[in-house]
């Protein structure tokens, strides 16, 4: 066993408890202040300097033998509106708030993995940029952004990964290209004319109107957009009526539009406001369509791609254990590869037997937590091998 495993495998103890004491403590977008404060207070007896951004963001920085380039190391603090039914002894003591997605575990892997690259400063031929990030379920990426957290020093690279249940613990999911979707939200009111259900003739049917377009708008996807091209249009949300006898003046369609690819030249959204538009005339109703783009895809840049596949084998124990994957949930670490070259990686968390295959966002969610160390490794010598490369 090399000298960094064994220092990592040493603080294994320390890295599930930093983990529990998250989960035990969840924080909802935005309001992750008791997390942000354990993140800062964490750093600084590391002798790392913190600074805040998007409010409860925190920044550090470790500062190696060379001042460039820049590698961002990033993990997301906040929990879920999520009631946990998991009965662990570190179960959410915050009613109503739960870290069903793991971003507990993302929190503790970056404090550990910073903890053992400080101590490596020395040898580290630029600088690290360590991204604690607010809000991750709601694209809390852009106001970090917005603030300056590419720059000052400038980011170069970044790296990200996501402890993932739907893979199996001991593998690893990672793909060049999209491997996260983009994600529009959109909200379709149809007006018709209301009116008694008995005497339907009477009226401009919104409901069937609906009715019509949920199901006419499954040929975007299939007809006017490549199959080569991952698309998918649901709808979540109806409401409309106030009586089952009643006709009602409008009915309103929420949903989502999901694409693994750069869509500007498909322009779902658009291809569905206008369908929308069409399917309302020919029930004599109209129709009124808003929306708005809540992540890009997440895109995996080759060169970072590689170098985090290369470093992965020998963390992970062998090539076979590295999968080729893409999910189309999405991830605001989307906003920093549009901006920086970077790569997400997906860290297989799921095992029946410790009742942690229960997918993201569910209430009885939780992770095989022996799978951190494995995170913590692969940051730490995917930012030393970013070092070397870019050193020539």
């Amino acid at each position: 066993m090399d000298a960094i495993r064994q220092q990592i495998e040493a603080l294994e103890e320390e890295l599930i408890a930093l983990r529990r004491d998250f989960h035990t403590h969840p924080e909802v977008g935005f309001e992750e202040h008791r997390t942000a404060a354990v993140v800062e207070a964490y750093l600084k007896e590391l002798g790392i300097s913190t600074c805040r951004l998007a409010g409860t963001g925190v920044v550090g920085l470790i500062h190696g033998g060379k001042p460039a380039p820049v590698l961002m190391l990033r993990a997301d603090m906040d929990a879920l509106p999520v009631q946990e039914e998991t009965g662990l002894s570190y179960q959410s003591q915050n009613q109503g708030v739960m870290h069903a997605c793991a971003h507990d575990a993302h929190t503790a892997i970056l404090l550990v993995a910073a903890k053992v690259l400080v101590q490596q400063r020395e040898q580290l031929e630029g600088t690290i940029k360590l991204v604690f990030q607010p809000n991750e379920e709601n694209a809390g990426a852009v106001p970090m952004i917005k603030e300056g957290v590419l720059e000052s020093p400038q980011v170069d690279a970044a790296l990200g990964l996501h402890v993932w249940t739907p893979l199996k613990s001991g593998t690893l999911g990672l793909s060049s290209g999209g491997v996260m979707a983009g994600l529009d939200i959109f909200s379709i009111t149809i007006r018709g004319a209301g009116g008694h259900t008995g005497y339907p003739e009477t009226a401009r049917d919104p409901v069937i109107a609906a009715a019509d377009l949920i199901q006419t708008a499954q040929r975007i996807q299939t007809r006017e957009i490549s199959l080569m091209k991952p698309t998918v249009i649901m709808f979540g949300k109806i409401t409309g009526g106030t009586k089952a006898n009643i006709i009602p003046d409008t009915v309103t369609l929420e949903g989502s539009i999901r694409t693994l690819y750069d869509d500007k030249g498909d322009r779902p959204v658009e291809r569905l406001g206008r369908l929308a538009e069409q399917v309302a005339a020919t029930h004599g109703c109209t129709c009124e369509m808003t929306w708005f783009r809540e992540n890009i895809p997440l895109i995996n840049d080759p060169a970072m791609t590689r170098l985090l596949a290369e470093t992965a084998i020998p963390v992970m124990g062998d090539e076979t254990c590295i999968l080729p994957y893409a999910s189309m949930a999405s991830e605001d670490f989307s906003e920093f590869t549009a901006r920086v070259p970077g790569a997400f990686a997906f860290l297989g968390a799921g095992d029946e037997e410790k009742h942690t295959h229960y997918p993201h966002h569910h209430p009885k969610f939780n992770i095989d937590e022996t799978v951190m160390v494995k995170g913590v490794e692969l940051l730490v010598r995917a930012a030393k091998a970013y070092f070397e490369t870019a050193a020539g």
